[in-house]
């Protein structure tokens, strides 16, 4: 159990769980686990027939495969033509599940030679939306409009921004630099006809967003850059083949994986911590979607911890448990001196090594068997996202009273100071009549944490260095100094992943949500509405649904500039003892 030689695999640190491992391991074999995921029976996850609905169509990553190996001459053929049609940068317009995937190939393979530079577009911050402008040259850029479902809000916004500006250069024949990839009978596919898209990739319908990445909403795009596709397919297959039914769960690399991490959490080990080298440390942004939002609801959950930096063992509590994605010829040898401390301290450690940067392609499909496996230890249907909606309809309606009034219900600040405003429900407002200060109030707040609960940065700010680095030295100080985990989201992006977490699992979270006056707007052609609008909207909608749920939320909205602001957020957070 402890080592698996042929996919490089270890997990040590079990100690006390090893017991509860190895009855779920059991349980698993009697229950034929790995063989119903490939007969697709949905009864392994939920007796409803509404579930079973669901569940039914949701599991075509299994063999999506074998449609991209039939497709893979098409696709690099269209690469050619991109290439022959001058084509420099491809802008991938995309959410969650359709532009994940692709944002991690660019980051860790970079583009080949010879293909265009890929970029990928997935907030609705107007600054943000203007920078990728400014950064690709628009005349010789390819767009990706990707999405399921074909009516996704913030990617409907991206299509109409950039068709209108490449229409203002190229009349009737703008829909030659545009592609679609999305689901058969979707509203995008008919837009794609209509507007004469150069091409129209319809992926199968059976499968959901983020278990999509091996699909055309992956694959495509990494032709386009220039991956050797097949390869990566080759990867992919060879973990599928020894995850496949006949094989004993123990020797199972996506059954192992899934019984490991679904028996820890049902003990309490529920923060999921990746440790990765540094050349495959984007890996995390993919991960921390399939993980939250597929076990994320019935008032459970694992949450995803990526980007975090990697403290002293002493700096984390009983709930964690470490993944330690190890690349064979790394250039950063002290993670390893790092985790071999965490394991020593008792924290379980999961090991799982890449001979190269291609075993991604193991790793995608290894992770998707190893999500659904937890799902049937944790008893949740690892394929629905019951909460993403509601946070969509919010947005909806607050946006319609925009259109109604001219303006979005802000509410009244409980508390200002200098450029900063906060805004919380009634009981964040009762914590605050003694505070005087900024860092009396998020004391105040800070102090409703409680052992195992996490603290969530949600940040509707444009994702630059200094923002970042704002954010995470605060993420590190709330970390060191009440020893829980915490996650940094961009809004709106996060929505479309951990955002089902903070909703459907437990109430162990406590959130700081960071908004702020735009600096820059942009419009939405065919809209009332500005991108500034509807990401302020979004922001409203998922403090709204945070609230709805009891869960301890407050609002720091800064009005004057976003780095000031947030390094007097940072100093105020410091001053918390």
């Amino acid at each position: 159990m402890a080592r698996l030689s042929l996919q490089g695999c270890q997990v040590g640190g079990l100690g006390p769980y090893a017991s509860a491992v190895e009855a779920t391991f059991a349980d698993l074999a009697q229950r034929n686990a790995a063989a119903r995921i490939w007969a697709r029976d949905p009864a392994l996850w939920k007796a409803d027939p509404d579930h079973q609905k669901i569940i039914r169509n949701s599991l075509g990553w299994l063999t999506v495969t074998t449609t991209i190996r039939q497709r893979a001459a098409n696709l690099a053929g269209f690469a050619v033509e991109v290439g022959q049609a001058g084509f420099t940068h491809v802008l991938l317009l995309g959410m969650g599940g359709s532009s994940l995937c692709p944002d991690v190939l660019r980051l860790t393979f970079g583009g080949a030679a010879g293909f265009p530079t890929l970029a990928v577009l997935d907030t609705t911050d107007p600054a943000s939306v203007q920078a990728f402008e400014q950064a690709v040259d628009l005349p010789r850029t390819l767009f990706i409009v990707a999405s399921k479902s074909g009516t996704t809000p913030e990617i409907t916004a991206f299509y109409q921004y950039f068709f209108a500006k490449i229409r203002a250069l190229k009349g009737e024949r703008a829909g030659e630099q545009f592609i679609a990839i999305t689901d058969a009978g979707t509203p995008l596919e008919r837009t794609g006809a209509e507007a004469k898209f150069r091409r129209v990739f319809l992926n199968p319908s059976d499968i959901g967003g983020r278990y999509s990445a091996l699909s055309f909403f992956g694959m495509v795009p990494a032709t386009l850059i220039g991956l050797d596709v097949l390869r990566l397919l080759e990867r992919v297959e060879r973990m599928a083949h020894t995850c496949r039914a006949s094989v004993p769960a123990r020797e199972n690399p996506g059954v192992w994986l899934g019984a490991i991490l679904g028996a820890l959490a049902r003990l309490g080990r529920d923060k999921l911590t990746f440790v990765c080298s540094p050349e495959i440390v984007s890996f995390g942004y993919w991960v921390e979607q399939l993980i939250a939002e597929s076990t994320g609801k019935d008032g459970t959950g694992i949450l995803p911890v990526e980007g975090e930096a990697l403290g002293d063992p002493g700096l984390y509590g009983d709930d964690r448990v470490f993944v330690h994605l190890r690349l064979h010829d790394s250039m950063d040898r002290e993670l390893d001196g790092k985790v071999n401390a965490l394991e020593r301290a008792g924290h379980p450690i999961v090991t799982i090594g890449l001979q190269d940067l291609y075993d991604l392609g193991a790793e995608f499909f290894r992770w998707e068997f190893a999500t659904a496996v937890v799902g049937a230890v944790m008893g949740v249907n690892p394929f629905d996202q019951p909460n993403v909606q509601e946070s969509k309809d919010n947005t909806k309606r607050l946006l319609a009273e925009f259109k109604a009034k001219g303006r979005l219900p802000e509410g009244e600040s409980i508390f200002s100071e200098g450029p900063i405003r906060l805004y919380g429900d009634a009981a964040s407002a009762a914590g605050l009549r003694n505070a005087k200060t900024l860092a009396d109030v998020l004391k105040a707040h800070l102090a409703r944490i409680r052992p195992h609960d996490y603290v969530a940065l949600t940040a509707y700010l444009q994702a630059t260095s200094a923002h970042a680095e704002a954010l995470a030295a605060i993420r590190s100080h709330i970390r060191d100094r009440f020893r829980v985990a915490t996650t940094l989201g961009y809004g709106p992006r996060f929505l479309h992943s951990t955002g089902q977490l903070h909703k459907g699992g437990g109430d162990n979270g406590v959130f700081l949500q960071f908004t702020a006056d735009d600096p820059v707007d942009l419009p939405i052609p065919g809209e009332r509405h500005s991108f500034g609008v509807m990401k302020a909207a979004q922001a409203l909608g998922d403090l709204e649904s945070l609230q709805k749920r009891g869960r301890r939320a407050l609002r720091i909205h800064i009005t004057g500039g976003i780095e000031a602001g947030l390094r007097r957020a940072l100093e105020a957070v410091r001053e918390v003892r």
